[in-house]
């Protein structure tokens, strides 16, 4: 009896061996047939192939560092602001230290403004683009990187951001720097908005259409000189930044229905596609939800300040307050491997509800802020 069962695992471990070597031969056998060509080909033709192998390894070593090293990823980043220090809201007139006559008038900056670009910035500045590199855009043998689950998390956390101070850019526009009625568009944030809705996956050339390309990057470096002009202008009194409570409710309204149609994502992903640590699709969700609230829990901070009196005047601290906390609690959740199993599993955890359940707690908080501004 023990002899057919240690029969029956031994033809388990030879089968799976076979297949083994059979995979091994295929994905081996086009090297060995290139290696063979090359070895029957003279030094004109050897010199070119070596330098273009050579130069394929110092691409991919920099994707794979750029993809790899999150620069100044840091979640607290806000503390940076020091907020809690500024006394009065956007774009109304600082008061003179010691009563003495200003040489000329000077307005507070936007908060809003400053984290906008800075998220932008980091994106763009202190690290590559992931979603418009030549590497990125070939995938892996053909197949889409964000269809597999290696180096694509950065690139969606990216994205996350951008989405963020993509929404962000538009309300700039819109309400929060004009006076309604009275005012034009900032010519500035007009711009900016422009900017960040361009293509996030355009590289120096392309096919469609044809031909040569202003790459990603140089547009959303165009949008950052664009918010820190409008900033500029504001803190010499010479732009609009509206802090009514209605243009507070708006804009929360809107960063509301982007994170619900987060969530809706998130839920799709965990209802329908639940194979744990296998799931491929799971990564990028997650980390593209990160990424919107991580670049939220800075905007949402800035708002705090720019709108400060009518924070103080409706009461909204605490709510704001708990808010933040969420936020928090969220951003500490940073699985190395993201899985997206059964919410009643007891394996694999269920990373995608867990960020779901965090998004809606922080919509809800904001829901709560809209109904109590709306009073």
């Amino acid at each position: 009896m023990l002899d057919r069962i240690a029969g029956f695992f031994r033809l388990i471990g030879r089968t799976i061996a076979r297949w083994f070597s059979l995979l091994a031969a295929w994905a081996f056998w086009p090297f060995l047939a290139a290696h063979g060509w090359y070895q029957r080909r003279t030094w004109m033709i050897r010199i070119p192939i070596i330098a273009l192998a050579a130069l394929l390894a110092v691409l991919y070593a920099y994707f794979f560092w750029q993809t790899q090293v999150w620069s100044n990823f840091n979640p607290s980043f806000v503390d940076q602001y020091r907020l809690s220090e500024r006394k009065v809201p956007a774009g109304q007139e600082l008061p003179v230290a010691g009563g003495a006559a200003p040489a000329a008038k000077t307005c507070q900056r936007s908060a809003i403004v400053d984290v906008a670009a800075d998220l932008t910035d980091f994106n763009v500045n202190q690290s590559a683009w992931i979603s418009s590199m030549l590497l990125y855009r070939l995938g892996l043998f053909g197949i889409d990187w964000d269809h597999t689950p290696f180096l694509d998390n950065k690139a969606s956390f990216q994205r996350g951001v951008n989405q963020a101070a993509r929404r962000t850019s538009a309300e700039l526009v819109d309400t929060l720097g004009r006076v309604r009625g009275t005012s034009g568009i900032n010519n500035d944030l007009q711009n900016a908005r422009g900017n960040l809705q361009f293509d996030e996956y355009s590289w120096y050339f392309g096919l469609n259409p044809f031909g040569p390309k202003t790459p990603t990057p140089s547009y959303y470096r165009s949008a950052i000189g664009s918010l820190r002009k409008f900033n500029t202008d504001l803190a010499s009194c010479n732009a609009v930044f509206d802090g009514r409570a209605d243009n507070l409710i708006q804009f929360i309204d809107r960063i509301a229905n982007d994170l619900g149609g987060t969530s809706d994502m998130l839920a799709e992903r965990s209802e329908n596609h639940n194979r744990g640590w296998f799931d491929t699709r799971a990564d990028d969700r997650f980390w593209f939800a990160y990424g919107q609230l991580y670049a939220y829990y800075a905007i949402l901070s800035a708002a705090q300040s720019d709108f400060s009196q009518v924070v103080a005047e409706r009461n909204l601290g605490a709510i704001w307050s708990g808010t933040t906390k969420q936020f928090q609690a969220a951003l500490r959740i940073q699985p190395a491997i993201i899985s997206n199993g059964r919410e009643d599993g007891w394996i694999m955890p269920s990373h995608l509800a867990t960020m779901g359940f965090y998004i809606l707690r922080v919509r809800s908080n904001l829901v709560e802020m809209r109904s109590v501004l709306d009073r």
